[in-house]
C-alpha cells in the first residue's frame, strides 16, 4: 500500500476541527438549572438524549434542533408547567449558541498545511447549512479544502452520493473524524479507509466503543498533528 491509494482526504469538521460539543454541554447545563425551579433532578438528561433522537427525521441535527428539543423537554418533563420566559431563555441560548466563536483546535492548522500540497482535501459536515455554513466561513481554515460538503446525515448512502458527486473511488476515500458512527463505521462498510481521533466531548448519541472497532482500514490517532506522520508510515 502506498499514498497514491488515496486520490482524496476527507475531514469531519465539529468536534475534529473545532471546538463544538462543548456548546451543547453549556446548554444541557443551563437548562438542568432550568428544571431545578420545577423541582426535575437530573434524569432530565436520559430523556433529553431521547426526545433529541426522535426529533432527528423531523429537525436534523444541529443547534436550532437542539432548541427546539430542549423546549420539548422542557415541556415534557414539567408536565406543561415551563412558563413563555423560559422558552424565550431557551431561544436566547440558542443565539448565543450559534454566534459562539469557532475555535479550532491544536494542530489543526498545521496538518492541514502540511496536507494540502500532498493531497486534495474535503471538509463533510453535518447539520443545518446555514448554521455550518457560518462555522466554516469563521473558521479561518476553509482555504485549505478543495471541495466542502454540507450533508443532512452521515450514512453510507450520503457517503456513496458524495464520493459519485466527486468520482472517487471507495477504495481510494479516506474519512477522518472524532465519530465512529458518522466519520467511522459508515465508510468502512463501503470499502474506504478511516482515521479515527477520539474526543472525550462526543455527543452520546454518536458514541460506539471504540474497542468493538477492530478494522485493517482504520487508524487511531490522539490528534491531528499526528496525520502527516500517520500517512508517511502507511506510504512506507
Amino acid at each position: 500500500m502506498n499514498s497514491a491509494l488515496f486520490d482524496l482526504i476527507a475531514f469531519d469538521a465539529d468536534d475534529t476541527l473545532w471546538h463544538n460539543e462543548r456548546f451543547y454541554r453549556m446548554g444541557r447545563e443551563r437548562f438542568r438549572q432550568m428544571l431545578a425551579v420545577y423541582g426535575v433532578d437530573s434524569a432530565s438528561d436520559a430523556r433529553l438524549d431521547a426526545i433529541e433522537v426522535r426529533n432527528l427525521p423531523y429537525y436534523g441535527y444541529g443547534m436550532m434542533s437542539f432548541i427546539l428539543s430542549l423546549i420539548e423537554s422542557g415541556i415534557e418533563l414539567t408536565d406543561g408547567r415551563f412558563r413563555p420566559g423560559d422558552v424565550r431563555r431557551l431561544l436566547e441560548l440558542g443565539k448565543e449558541m450559534l454566534s459562539a466563536d469557532v475555535e479550532v483546535y491544536a494542530h489543526v492548522v498545521e496538518a492541514l498545511a502540511a496536507l494540502q500540497p500532498r493531497y486534495p482535501l474535503m471538509l463533510i459536515t453535518k447539520g443545518e447549512p446555514t448554521n455550518q455554513w457560518s462555522k466554516i466561513n469563521r473558521s479561518g481554515i476553509a482555504n485549505y479544502f478543495q471541495h466542502i460538503e454540507v450533508v443532512h446525515d452521515k450514512s453510507p448512502a450520503v457517503y456513496t452520493a458524495v464520493l459519485d458527486k466527486h468520482r472517487l473511488q471507495p477504495e481510494r476515500f479516506l474519512m477522518v473524524g472524532n465519530s465512529m458512527r458518522s466519520d467511522i463505521l459508515p465508510v468502512l462498510d463501503l470499502g474506504s479507509w478511516a482515521v479515527y481521533v477520539p474526543n472525550e466531548l462526543t455527543w452520546a448519541h454518536e458514541h460506539v466503543e471504540p474497542a468493538s472497532v477492530n478494522h485493517r482500514r482504520m487508524f487511531t490517532i490522539q490528534h491531528l498533528g499526528e496525520l502527516p506522520d500517520l500517512l508517511q508510515q502507511i506510504s512506507a
